[in-house]
């Protein structure tokens, strides 16, 4: 795992549930994932690919941000179009648990998480609401 300076994580590693099967068939479940850029999620959208199919966003931006996947050389939008249902369904879990920003939600009194049944509640406040 990497870290920034000021303290942050800039990588996660990770472990596949089933894990990925190459064509000699060896078997890749240990991985790495960076945080995403800005332009991780802009450049995609150009990808005609993108364009046919907006679900293939996410292979592609995962292919950009997992830098490490077992012994492969490279992660490209190949091996993440194979990758097992569960292995993508949990790799789009870890993305977006990693890059979402501990800035934005305030701390919660324990009353109110009480009150939530003991679960963090996100509160967004509408427009014209102070």
């Amino acid at each position: 795992m990497s870290t920034t300076q000021t303290g942050f994580q800039t990588e996660i590693e990770f472990e596949l549930p089933k894990g990925y099967v190459d064509e000699a068939g060896a078997l890749h479940r240990r991985g790495t994932m960076r945080l995403a850029t800005a332009a991780d999620e802009i450049l995609p959208l150009r990808d005609p690919r993108v364009q046919q199919n907006e679900a293939y966003l996410a292979v592609i931006v995962l292919a950009r941000v997992v830098t490490r996947l077992g012994s492969l050389t490279e992660v490209h939008t190949g091996v993440i179009e194979n990758l097992y249902a569960s292995d993508l369904a949990y790799l789009q879990r870890l993305y977006e648990k990693f890059n979402a920003s501990d800035d934005i939600e305030p701390e919660l009194s324990s009353e109110k998480q009480w009150a939530a049944g003991g679960k963090t509640l996100r509160r967004i406040t509408a427009v014209g609401e102070a």
